[in-house]
């Protein structure tokens, strides 16, 4: 079981899940690229290249096939993994993700977008992006992902996973879920950041689909 982190995280966002699912699975929780204690490297800083360190990830370890739970970005570099290599993912869980920028609720995205083009204006002078601007970068530029595109994940036992006061629209999440031949959607109580906040209830729901 692989857990990927949201944007500007790292892997210790999912302590409650780790301790959990430690009882019946063996579970790795990475630190995507340029995030906690995996450096940026050189190569470009996308929800793309994020799926494809994943895979070189599995291949190095050995790992034909896993269960994918992402969280945030986590949850839209599932998504591309698994459009990629559905033969390498057992199940996958989706928390809080979008397909689209505009997934994102106006009154989070609208400020993000103000300030990635602020910091993207002083990079003009500094000569380089901020780390910080990059991390913007991610949510105001991507990911790009079709819902018809989603019909090839229908292999796949899915859980499409959010909160009642998410960041995401819930249309947004809905469409997902219904793009996704035979997924399971579930909206539970809390925001945004329900492993972490409300992990009981996220915990029993994931559970509902890979036990």
């Amino acid at each position: 079981m692989i857990l990927l982190h949201g944007n500007g995280e790292e892997h210790g966002y999912f302590q409650h899940q780790i301790e959990h699912f430690s009882r019946s699975f063996r579970v790795i929780a990475l630190d995507t690229r340029g995030h906690g204690k995996s450096p940026l490297g050189e190569k470009e800083f996308s929800i793309r290249q994020f799926a494809a360190d994943l895979y070189d990830f599995m291949r190095e370890l050995g790992l034909e096939k896993a269960i994918l739970l992402g969280f945030s970005d986590g949850a839209n570099i599932a998504l591309e993994f698994a459009l990629q290599h559905p033969e390498m993912v057992s199940k996958l869980i989706l928390n809080g993700g979008n397909i689209e920028p505009f997934g994102v609720k106006a009154i989070y995205q609208i400020p993000t977008v103000l300030e990635y083009w602020w910091l993207s204006l002083a990079g003009l002078f500094t000569g380089r992006m901020s780390h910080k601007a990059m991390l913007l970068r991610l949510m105001v530029k991507e990911p790009h992902i079709l819902p018809s595109q989603l019909s090839a994940l229908g292999g796949i036992p899915t859980l499409v996973i959010a909160g009642a006061d998410d960041m995401i629209r819930e249309s947004h999440t809905r469409l997902i879920a219904s793009s996704i031949p035979g997924s399971t959607l579930k909206i539970i109580p809390g925001d945004h950041f329900i492993a972490a906040g409300n992990p009981e209830c996220f915990n029993q729901a994931v559970q509902s689909l890979i036990l």
